[in-house]
Parts: C-alpha cells; structure tokens; sequence
C-alpha cells in the first residue's frame, strides 16, 4: 500500500503516534530507565517498530523539536496580539520636604498597544516560523522512516543471526555422525587411521564458525537494543534474551524505476522539508525589507496617581489614547544588509532543495538496482541449496558403497552448508533492500496500524 506524505496525512500520522499509548513506555520514567521494566517473552518485527516508535531516542527527539518550534510561533505571533502592561510607583518623603502636609505620592496605570503596521514584516514572520514547524514535522517523518528501516535491518540481523547458528549446528552434528560413522568403518578395518583424522580435523574445524555464529547472534541483539532505545537496567535481564519471532521470506515484489522516481520526488518528507524551509526563507527576505516602511501602533492607558506634591489636587486619574509611528529614513544601509542575506540564505535553500533531489534521484536508483540483485540472487539460491542436498545425499549413497571416498562426502557436506549460509544471506539482503527501497521512494514502513498490536510482556 503506498501512502502520501502530503501535509495533512502527514499530521493525522504523527499524531497518532504521538497519542499511541504503549506498554512499551513502561521502561521511562521522566525519560530514565525503570528497573522494573521486563524483557518480553517472545519479541517480534511488529512490536519492535511499535517499540521504537515510542522509545527511539532520535524520534523522540525530533518531538521535542516540534514542540520547541510550536513556542517559537507562539512568541513570534504574540505580536499580532494586543500587548497589556502595567507600571506603579510610590514615593515617601521626609517632613521637612512635604508640602501640605502630603508626605507620599503614587501612581498607577496600565497601558494596551497594538501594532497595526509593520511593512508586513510581523505577518511574514509568523508565516515563516509557521513553515518552519511543518518542516519540523515533516523532518519527524523522515526520522521515522530512518529509524524503522534501521529497526527492520537490525531484526533481520537477529534473525539471519539465529539461522546461522542453525545451520552451524546442523553442519556439526552432520560431522559428528560422519565421524561415528568412519570409527565404526575403521573398527570393522574397512578403512585406514588416516579415515578417522580427516573426520576428527573436519569436525574441529567446524567449531570456530558456530561459535563465531553465537557471538554474531549476542551482537545483533545488542544492535537491536540501541535501535529500539531498550535502556532497561534490570539486573534480572542482563543475560535474559527473549524469543525472536519470525524467519526470513522471500516474497517476490517489484519497482518500477520511472515511478519509484516520480513518487520519490513528491512524497520523501526530507525533500518537502525543505521546500517548506525555501518557503520560509523568502518570507525572510519579507521581513528584511519591513525596515524600509514605518511602523504604526495605537495604544491606550489610564492612570491613577495621587497629585505631585506641588499640586494643590490631591490626587487624579484619566485615560490616554494615542497613535505611535517609527521610520527610520535613513539607518545606515543597515535594511538593506539584512535583505541581502535573506536573498542569499534563500538561494542557498534552492540551492540546497535541487541538490536534494538530485540525491534522491540516485538514492532511489542505487536502491532500486540492489533490490533487482537481491531478488536474483535469492531465485538462485533455492535450486543451489536443492542441488547441494542432493549431492550430499549419492556422496553418502556412494561411500556406504564403497564408490567415493570420504573426502567427497566432506566436500559435499562443505557444500551444503556454504549454499544454506549463502540462500541466508541472500533471504536477508531481499528483505533489507525491498525495506530499503520503500524509504528511499519515500513510503512509510508497512507495520500494521497500531491499534492492531498485540504486545507480550511481563
């Protein structure tokens, strides 16, 4: 399903996960780790994108960004607001300088101003910083679409990890029979010493790759775990490690280069990002040029004061209405230096928005090749492994017949395990580069909506 990136689609998105309620955010308290936080029993794709949804730490702060942006338009837009202040003063004076007996005085008044023009340089401003922050959400989508893409490479690690260890496993235990089997020969004196050894060294030197297997496996959960923003600090869970759900498939799918680029263009948020900074740079130059016009303010204020102590009322009180106006005619071609710089930061938006787009040109080209790769290399992985198995099975048939020697066998089995581990790798480069050529057209990740999650934890 390919989904627009378009302003308010975009909105209703990161709205929802903004008010998605999680079991995940249980681990944070006030952003540090809960200790009461358990590790889930069985973990799957799905629940980790919805995990890191919520916990990533660089989604999260792209949040914060939005909100910081959210109060520079409020106090940028305060000033198409009636401003209110107030001033009061008391003063008291020693007898001898009192005059009618009036020792103290005071005052009171409180004053309203609004502006009503400005050389269009408020109205600009607040557009502006209105672009600004739809560029910020529009950079949340982007660090989303990052974030689960590394999530989705990161599980598929994990899982291409486990299967490894598998097929290690598998090509040990092949070995351990295939030495069983050669004592046994050698103890019936149908084959020679050197028989048994070459068993013996084969079955060794399959260790260091199952144990390389484990720890690769001990390292891509790791990875995961700083993916997802996991920062529990349960001394319960150090060692624990839950149940990883799910294999890797290969499910055929396709791209076609001419709209992958056309969709790339309209729906990447990291190009529509900047578009909406060029925006708001050329009401920059907007605000630049408001200091050519005057400005002008109407204000109001009433006073309450008690009289000056040379008066003879002893007090009073009265409203003032006045207009106000600024111009400054000549400032020393200071105006003029700051539309300068607006027009060139503009520029160099534009400048940056094409070189942009020319990169997600090739990124979607680059993204588009590997996958057509990918999806070769993984059809010609399956009759490999089928191929492989048989060989192994008439190398085995053949030495119980006394037709092929036990080398062949060896490197049958050899054979076997290099095409399971190569029809691995390629499975798992399928899967990245199809997740991979989504973020690169610019479609969001394919996780079910979050309403449908079902979460495992304790």
């Amino acid at each position: 399903m390919k989904i627009s990136l378009r302003l308010p689609n975009l909105i209703l998105f990161v709205g929802a996960s903004l008010l998605a309620t999680l079991p995940a955010r249980a681990q944070l308290n006030d952003g540090k780790p809960d200790p009461t936080f358990a590790i889930p029993e069985k973990l799957d794709l799905e629940y980790a994108l919805a995990f890191a949804l919520d916990n990533n730490f660089s989604i999260r702060q792209a949040k914060e960004r939005i909100r910081q942006q959210e109060g520079v338009v409020l106090e940028v837009r305060s000033k198409q607001i009636p401003h209110v202040g107030a001033t009061a003063g008391y003063q008291r004076n020693a007898d001898e300088i009192s005059i009618n007996g009036r020792d103290h005085a005071w005052s009171f008044d409180i004053t309203a101003r609004q502006v009503l023009f400005s050389g269009g340089g408020v109205s600009a401003g607040v557009k502006s910083q209105q672009l600004v922050l739809d560029a910020a959400t529009l950079a949340l989508q982007a660090v989303i679409n990052d974030a689960l893409l590394d999530v989705r490479v990161r599980f598929y690690t994990v899982l291409v990890s486990r299967e490894k260890i598998k097929v290690q496993e598998q090509n040990v235990e092949l070995l351990k029979r295939q030495l069983q089997d050669v004592k046994n020969r050698y103890e019936a004196g149908t084959v020679s010493n050197f028989e048994v050894l070459r068993a013996e060294v084969a079955l060794a030197n399959a260790q260091p790759a199952l144990i390389t297997a484990r720890n690769d496996f001990r390292l891509a959960i790791e990875t995961l775990r700083q993916t997802l923003g996991f920062v529990t600090v349960n001394d319960a869970n150090v060692a624990r490690i839950p149940e990883f759900l799910g294999t890797l498939e290969f499910k055929p799918a396709s791209f076609d280069l001419r709209t992958a680029l056309t969709e790339a263009r309209n729906q990447r948020p990291d190009l529509q990002r900047l578009e909406k900074l060029a925006a708001a740079a050329s009401e920059g130059v907007t605000i630049g040029r408001a200091g050519y016009y005057p400005n002008l303010s109407l204000y109001g204020a009433y006073d309450w004061r008690r009289a000056p102590l040379s008066s003879t009322k002893s007090s009073n009180d009265g409203w003032t209405v006045g207009l106000q106006s600024q111009w400054n005619i000549f400032d020393g071609r200071a105006t003029a230096g700051r539309v300068m710089q607006a027009k060139s930061f503009l520029e160099q938006t534009k400048l940056a928005l094409a070189e942009a787009q020319l990169a997600v040109d090739i990124d979607v080209r680059r993204a588009v090749s590997i996958f057509q790769q990918a999806t070769e290399l993984a059809e010609a992985s399956k009759k490999v492994v089928e191929q492989a198995e048989e060989s192994l099975r008439l190398a085995n048939a053949r030495f119980s017949a006394g037709t092929a020697t036990q080398l062949d066998v060896l490197q049958s089995q050899n054979e076997l395990t290099t095409a399971r581990l190569n029809q691995l790798q390629a499975y798992y480069s399928f899967n990245v580069s199809v997740a991979s050529a989504r973020r690169a057209i610019g479609l969001s990740d394919e996780m079910r909506p979050i309403k449908e999650l079902k979460y495992q934890s304790q």
